[in-house]
């Protein structure tokens, strides 16, 4: 158990603590067991702590409080695309996805507090889910079309994992994540400049889209004429077929020593070395497609679902569940490249994290699914 001596600063109206002094003491009799306080304590990755107030106001811009900005950026940019989108349409490919049960979660949580568990069998309908996740070429066109501004934008700042940092602009930052101080608020870092000012996407145009909230997610879905997948959408497409495995591919991390997804390797936070061949996103499709034909469903960015995040499941039977009717957090799953077993041990079919809807990282993104027609 930890007990934490701090000084704070305010944060998104957040108390945060820059400058901690730590006690370890011995864990209490009949309280939780030491790897599940580490699980759930210093040994997250910290992104379900990246969280804004709702309460910000936006300089004297509160709009995108006032109304879906799904609603307000897409509708216009559907009505103008006719003929000439279609010729050159730059949203990902389809895969059909046949209507199934699987058996969703586990009843063996890597981490229980999560809400893994229990595992249940769960009918999907058919759906059609984008074959990789949405790429900074294909939002950069949806910008550009629709005239969309970020959430990251409108505040001013966003999430980015410190490593990623130049020495001069870390020194300039004051502030950090009270549950993972190796999470910088950057002042300018967007889905454009991901790593803050002076950062581009000019050599990354092939990679996800970072820095979006679920609310830009959903705006882009909505332009496109999609949506955001259901978690239990999510989780049926990433086991490709495959029942009660770990992974999309099956139960070993790296079959024959080859990897399958980009991920952390070395020392959590201080060290990557990047043995998958990267230390920050990839290209999307830089890894084996799983049996369904889909690629990095686990590792390089988190991927945001529509559902509202509970912890609490039944076993029984469900057909198309949606999850809560409301909430605070909506779920995200698949894990990113800053996921290690040793601190985020959530890069498995079956794990989930949150993040309050305004959220924004430099390890977020997203993919879309179709109904058909």
């Amino acid at each position: 158990m930890l007990f934490k001596s701090c000084i704070f600063l305010l944060y998104f109206h957040v108390s945060v603590p820059v400058h901690c002094e730590t006690e370890h003491v011995g864990l209490a009799s009949g309280s939780e067991s030491s790897d599940q306080v580490t699980e759930t304590g210093s040994s997250s990755c910290g992104c379900d702590a990246l969280k804004r107030d709702v309460g910000v106001v936006v300089g004297e811009d509160v709009s995108m409080h006032a109304e879906d900005p799904a609603e307000k950026y897409s509708k216009g940019a559907n009505e103008e695309m006719g003929e000439h989108s279609i010729e050159h349409d730059i949203r990902s490919k389809l895969v059909l996805l046949e209507s199934s049960w699987f058996f969703m979660g586990t009843d063996d949580p890597g981490i229980p507090p999560d809400g893994e568990g229990p595992q249940r069998r769960v009918w999907v309908d058919s759906v059609y889910m984008e074959e990789h996740e949405v790429t900074n070429q294909q939002f950069q066109h949806f910008v550009n079309q629709s005239g969309y501004v970020t959430e990251a934008e409108r505040f001013g700042d966003s999430f980015v994992f410190e490593e990623l940092l130049t020495e001069e602009l870390k020194g300039t930052i004051s502030q950090a994540v009270a549950a993972a101080p190796w999470w910088l608020p950057v002042k300018g870092a967007n889905w454009s400049h991901p790593e803050g000012p002076g950062s581009s996407i000019s050599n990354r145009l092939d990679h996800p889209v970072l820095h979006v909230s679920w609310k830009d997610a959903q705006a882009y879905c909505k332009w496109a004429k999609r949506r955001l997948p259901t978690e239990a959408e999510w989780e049926y497409a990433c086991r490709g077929g495959l029942q009660d495995r770990l992974y999309p591919w099956g139960n070993k991390l790296l079959p024959r020593g080859q990897h399958y997804a980009n991920l952390w390797q070395g020392d959590f936070p201080t060290e990557n070395t990047g043995e998958d061949g990267y230390i920050n996103s990839s290209p999307v499709m830089s890894f084996p497609a799983n049996g369904f034909g889909l690629y990095e469903m686990v590792g390089n960015a988190w991927e945001w679902t529509a559902d509202w995040w509970t912890v609490h499941h039944t076993p029984e039977e469900k057909r198309n569940p949606t999850g809560p009717a409301s909430g605070s957090d909506r779920v995200k799953k698949g894990g990113s490249y800053m996921c290690h077993k040793s601190y985020c041990y959530r890069y498995r079919c079956a794990a989930r994290s949150q993040n309050t809807p305004d959220s924004s990282a430099s390890n977020l993104g997203f993919r879309c699914v179709a109904d058909p027609a």
